[in-house]
């Protein structure tokens, strides 16, 4: 096992690390993401439901084999999840809001900002 420095520890914490910034409590995933893909398949099968409905009635070959290819060819609704911001974007953002805001009264958060630069610089090189 590779003995890592403080240091780099910080820096693969920064760039490694995520945060849930979608604005929702860090739990609601558990039931976010089942609920969503539930809502596609219902979407889908809806769709394809009302699609095939058009062709119920008298026996018309014509309208039936329509109606299948319309149910066919809509491409599914499908749910993709969004990865998490990392972490060291995170605390960016933090800082330059801080700054923004008139919050930085002993002024160093320009250098907290300069330092994790350098930390993400380090990691995408």
């Amino acid at each position: 096992m590779v003995r890592r420095s403080p240091q780099e520890k910080k820096r693969l914490s920064y760039a490694k690390d995520r945060r849930n910034t979608y604005g929702e409590n860090d739990k609601g995933s558990r039931r976010g993401i089942p609920l969503n893909r539930r809502l596609d398949l219902r979407a889908d099968r809806r769709r394809a439901e009302q699609a095939l409905r058009g062709a119920l009635g008298p026996a018309d070959e014509a309208a039936a084999d329509r109606a299948e290819q319309a149910a066919r060819d809509r491409r599914p609704a499908r749910f993709r999840k969004a990865p998490d911001t990392p972490l060291g974007e995170v605390v960016a953002r933090r800082l330059r809001r801080r700054v923004r805001l008139g919050m930085d009264e002993g002024g160093g958060t320009a250098a907290r900002l300069a330092r994790l630069g350098r930390h993400h610089r380090g990691h995408e090189a």
